[in-house]
């Protein structure tokens, strides 16, 4: 029998050891919970304000995105901590040369440099449907500002958030901050913004996530896992130290022994980044919570 679509979304950070998890009077009913990647990457450009409003006129229940830090402490809603060669065009209209676009470090650079970057005229070359647009990666407070906005002007539930910090232990002082500053800055942001409650921090660097449960413990967190590097669900956990609110591999590692394991510790199964229907309805009939994909506009389907 299929599984219902309508959970219970856990608030309350879990403690302690990975059996755990404390609830708390803002719990939430949550449908089956689709999420856009990047916005909607497969539709428009990734990471893009007109990808989120994009993704929610689709009817998405969760915007997902990822951040980095600029030199001037601004948080920027990009997926690589530097101007990608694959998508981004210099001020001049050039590509970012491939060979040294590491180089190009939003850490080293003020958001008002980053501005100046075209990262959408040109497309996606592994999403041919992506629509090409000029556009710029957003400062995440006005992705939040455009998403409220728009969702108040169009009649829309509240936004939800999951955010990822794109930190890794190598990069810290050359492309991103510390563990802390990153989170404490992503923190202020969704607090200034007041979407804190509707809001999830995610990383593969459990570092951050260790950050966000000491800052507020009422912070939901989500552990984001890839399939190369993945140690089994109990290992991963015990490397994180606590029970996260969300587990959230690579699809490929989802089968019914994990799905079975994560609710067992009370934690939500969410995978990423599945992109067909075939694929999407499998692991919904295996009782997934959520999926996140490229395609709201297949995923959506779903909550049908």
């Amino acid at each position: 029998m299929k599984k219902m679509l309508v959970v219970v979304f856990l608030v309350g950070m879990g403690c302690g050891g990975t059996g755990s998890v404390h609830t708390s009077s803002m719990d939430t009913v949550m449908e089956f919970d689709v999420q856009g990647h990047r916005g909607a990457r497969g539709l428009l450009p990734e990471n893009t304000i007109p990808a989120f409003l994009k993704a929610l006129d689709l009817g998405v229940t969760t915007l997902e995105l990822d951040t980095v830090i600029a030199g001037d402490s601004t948080v920027v809603v990009s997926h690589e901590p530097w101007m990608s060669a694959e998508i981004c065009s210099l001020p001049s209209g050039r590509a970012v040369p491939f060979a040294n676009q590491m180089q190009y470090k939003i850490f080293e650079m003020t958001y008002a440099e980053v501005q100046a970057f075209d990262c959408g005229s040109r497309g996606n070359p592994r999403f041919p449907q992506q629509e090409p647009m000029a556009v710029h990666k957003p400062r995440l407070a006005d992705v939040i500002a455009a998403a409220e906005m728009y969702a108040t002007a169009h009649g829309m539930p509240p936004v939800r958030y999951n955010i990822e910090t794109k930190s890794r232990p190598a990069w810290d002082g050359v492309f991103t901050p510390d563990p802390e500053t990153f989170t404490r800055l992503l923190y202020d942001v969704l607090v200034e913004t007041g979407v804190k409650s509707r809001a999830t921090i995610q990383s593969f660097d459990v570092r951050t996530l260790q950050v966000a449960q000491s800052l507020d413990a009422d912070w939901q967190t989500v552990l984001l896992v890839e399939e190369g590097l993945d140690q089994g669900l109990a290992k991963n956990l015990d490397l994180l130290g606590f029970t996260p609110h969300v587990y959230s591999p690579d699809y490929h590692l989802v089968d019914a022994a994990l799905v079975e394991g994560v609710h067992e510790r009370g934690m939500l199964l969410i995978p990423w980044t599945v992109n067909t229907l075939e694929a999407m309805q499998h692991l919904q009939e295996l009782g997934v919570d959520g999926i996140i994909t490229d395609y709201p506009d297949v995923g959506v389907t779903l909550l049908r």
